[in-house]
Protein backbone atom coordinates (compact mmCIF):
# COMPACT_ATOMS: atom_id res chain seq x y z
CA UNK A 1 0.00 0.00 0.00
CA UNK A 2 1.40 3.23 -0.84
CA UNK A 3 0.97 7.04 0.06
CA UNK A 4 -1.92 6.93 -2.44
CA UNK A 5 -4.11 3.54 -0.94
CA UNK A 6 -3.55 0.92 -4.45
CA UNK A 7 -1.59 3.37 -6.65
CA UNK A 8 1.88 3.35 -7.05
CA UNK A 9 3.03 7.32 -8.26
CA UNK A 10 6.11 6.94 -9.54
CA UNK A 11 8.32 10.71 -10.04
CA UNK A 12 10.49 10.83 -13.04
CA UNK A 13 13.37 13.65 -13.68
CA UNK A 14 15.85 13.41 -16.51
CA UNK A 15 18.29 14.93 -19.04
CA UNK A 16 16.46 16.04 -21.91
CA UNK A 17 19.70 15.89 -24.19
CA UNK A 18 20.59 12.17 -23.79
CA UNK A 19 24.07 10.65 -25.81
CA UNK A 20 22.38 8.60 -28.74
CA UNK A 21 24.38 5.50 -28.30
CA UNK A 22 22.55 5.27 -24.77
CA UNK A 23 19.00 5.82 -25.58
CA UNK A 24 18.53 1.85 -25.70
CA UNK A 25 19.97 1.38 -22.45
CA UNK A 26 18.15 3.79 -20.52
CA UNK A 27 14.40 2.69 -22.31
CA UNK A 28 15.61 -0.66 -21.48
CA UNK A 29 15.99 0.15 -17.94
CA UNK A 30 13.44 2.71 -17.22
CA UNK A 31 10.70 -0.60 -18.40
CA UNK A 32 12.55 -2.84 -15.90
CA UNK A 33 12.00 -0.41 -13.27
CA UNK A 34 8.64 -0.10 -13.62
CA UNK A 35 8.38 -3.55 -14.28
CA UNK A 36 9.28 -3.97 -10.53
CA UNK A 37 6.78 -1.60 -9.53
CA UNK A 38 3.37 -2.44 -7.82
CA UNK A 39 0.35 -1.80 -9.66
CA UNK A 40 -1.81 0.30 -10.23
CA UNK A 41 1.14 2.37 -11.86
CA UNK A 42 1.15 5.89 -12.63
CA UNK A 43 3.88 8.08 -13.81
CA UNK A 44 4.37 12.15 -13.13
CA UNK A 45 6.31 14.02 -15.77
CA UNK A 46 7.08 17.13 -17.35
CA UNK A 47 6.99 15.40 -20.68
CA UNK A 48 9.93 17.34 -21.93
CA UNK A 49 12.12 16.11 -24.97
CA UNK A 50 14.54 13.56 -23.97
CA UNK A 51 14.12 11.63 -20.90
CA UNK A 52 11.04 12.62 -20.10
CA UNK A 53 9.72 11.48 -23.53
CA UNK A 54 10.93 7.89 -22.99
CA UNK A 55 9.62 7.97 -19.64
CA UNK A 56 6.18 8.56 -20.09
CA UNK A 57 6.02 6.29 -23.55
CA UNK A 58 7.45 2.96 -21.37
CA UNK A 59 4.74 3.89 -18.19
CA UNK A 60 2.27 4.06 -20.79
CA UNK A 61 3.39 0.60 -22.38
CA UNK A 62 3.94 -1.02 -19.37
CA UNK A 63 -0.12 -0.30 -18.68
CA UNK A 64 0.46 2.43 -16.19
CA UNK A 65 -1.41 5.78 -16.17
CA UNK A 66 0.29 9.15 -16.86
CA UNK A 67 0.14 12.31 -15.02
CA UNK A 68 1.71 15.94 -16.92
CA UNK A 69 2.62 18.69 -14.62
CA UNK A 70 3.03 21.33 -16.72
CA UNK A 71 5.74 23.97 -16.01
CA UNK A 72 4.21 27.40 -17.71
CA UNK A 73 1.34 28.26 -19.54
CA UNK A 74 3.88 28.95 -23.03
CA UNK A 75 5.61 25.28 -22.13
CA UNK A 76 5.51 25.06 -26.23
CA UNK A 77 8.07 27.16 -26.74
CA UNK A 78 10.83 25.11 -25.22
CA UNK A 79 10.52 22.39 -27.66
CA UNK A 80 12.86 23.02 -30.41
CA UNK A 81 12.28 20.22 -32.69
CA UNK A 82 8.94 19.46 -34.48
CA UNK A 83 9.20 15.50 -33.77
CA UNK A 84 9.39 16.29 -29.83
CA UNK A 85 6.61 19.07 -29.99
CA UNK A 86 4.65 16.31 -31.91
CA UNK A 87 5.48 13.86 -29.11
CA UNK A 88 4.72 15.96 -26.41
CA UNK A 89 1.27 16.96 -28.16
CA UNK A 90 0.35 13.14 -28.34
CA UNK A 91 1.91 12.03 -24.29
CA UNK A 92 -0.69 15.32 -23.02
CA UNK A 93 -3.11 13.99 -25.05
CA UNK A 94 -2.71 10.44 -23.01
CA UNK A 95 -2.14 11.55 -19.73
CA UNK A 96 -5.20 10.83 -17.89
CA UNK A 97 -4.79 14.22 -15.79
CA UNK A 98 -3.31 17.70 -16.18
CA UNK A 99 -1.44 20.39 -14.30
CA UNK A 100 -0.44 23.48 -15.59
CA UNK A 101 1.81 25.09 -12.53
CA UNK A 102 0.44 28.91 -12.73
CA UNK A 103 3.92 30.72 -14.36
CA UNK A 104 3.59 32.71 -17.38
CA UNK A 105 6.55 31.77 -19.36
CA UNK A 106 9.09 29.18 -19.19
CA UNK A 107 12.00 30.11 -16.69
CA UNK A 108 14.15 27.69 -14.86
CA UNK A 109 12.39 28.83 -11.39
CA UNK A 110 9.26 27.31 -13.67
CA UNK A 111 11.29 24.13 -14.16
CA UNK A 112 12.22 23.45 -10.70
CA UNK A 113 8.67 24.33 -9.33
CA UNK A 114 7.58 21.34 -11.74
CA UNK A 115 10.24 19.42 -10.74
CA UNK A 116 9.49 19.78 -6.77
CA UNK A 117 5.95 19.22 -7.69
CA UNK A 118 6.73 15.84 -9.46
CA UNK A 119 8.36 14.79 -6.42
CA UNK A 120 5.91 16.23 -3.74
CA UNK A 121 3.09 13.99 -5.34
CA UNK A 122 4.92 10.84 -5.98
CA UNK A 123 5.70 8.32 -3.81
CA UNK A 124 9.45 7.16 -5.31
CA UNK A 125 11.56 9.45 -8.00
CA UNK A 126 13.33 7.66 -11.03
CA UNK A 127 15.94 9.48 -12.97
CA UNK A 128 17.79 9.40 -15.44
CA UNK A 129 20.92 11.61 -14.33
CA UNK A 130 24.52 11.12 -15.15
CA UNK A 131 25.32 12.57 -11.53
CA UNK A 132 26.93 15.82 -12.08
CA UNK A 133 25.19 19.19 -10.73
CA UNK A 134 22.56 21.11 -12.88
CA UNK A 135 23.48 23.24 -15.50
CA UNK A 136 20.73 25.63 -14.43
CA UNK A 137 18.25 25.72 -11.46
CA UNK A 138 15.81 22.87 -11.67
CA UNK A 139 17.76 20.49 -13.69
CA UNK A 140 17.84 16.93 -12.49
CA UNK A 141 20.30 17.26 -9.82
CA UNK A 142 18.35 19.69 -7.73
CA UNK A 143 14.62 17.76 -8.46
CA UNK A 144 16.82 14.45 -7.16
CA UNK A 145 18.12 16.59 -4.05
CA UNK A 146 14.73 18.13 -3.09
CA UNK A 147 12.85 14.37 -3.44
CA UNK A 148 15.91 13.57 -1.37
CA UNK A 149 15.06 16.17 1.09
CA UNK A 150 11.66 15.18 1.65
CA UNK A 151 12.95 11.26 2.32
CA UNK A 152 11.45 10.09 -1.38
CA UNK A 153 13.28 7.27 -2.53
CA UNK A 154 15.17 7.94 -5.75
CA UNK A 155 16.80 5.58 -8.34
CA UNK A 156 19.13 6.69 -11.04
CA UNK A 157 19.81 5.16 -13.62
CA UNK A 158 22.84 6.13 -16.12
CA UNK A 159 24.64 3.70 -18.33
CA UNK A 160 28.13 3.51 -16.98
CA UNK A 161 30.67 5.43 -19.23
CA UNK A 162 27.92 7.41 -20.75
CA UNK A 163 28.83 11.10 -21.59
CA UNK A 164 26.56 13.66 -22.35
Amino acid sequence: MTARGTVTAVGFSGHQNLPLEGVAQITQEIAAYLGAVARPLVGLSSLAAGADQLFARTVLAAGGGLVAIVPCRDYLTTFSTPSDLASYHELLGLAERTRELDFPAPTEEAFFAAGRAVAEEADQLLAVWDGLPARGLGGTADVVAYADSLGKPVTVIWPAGLRR
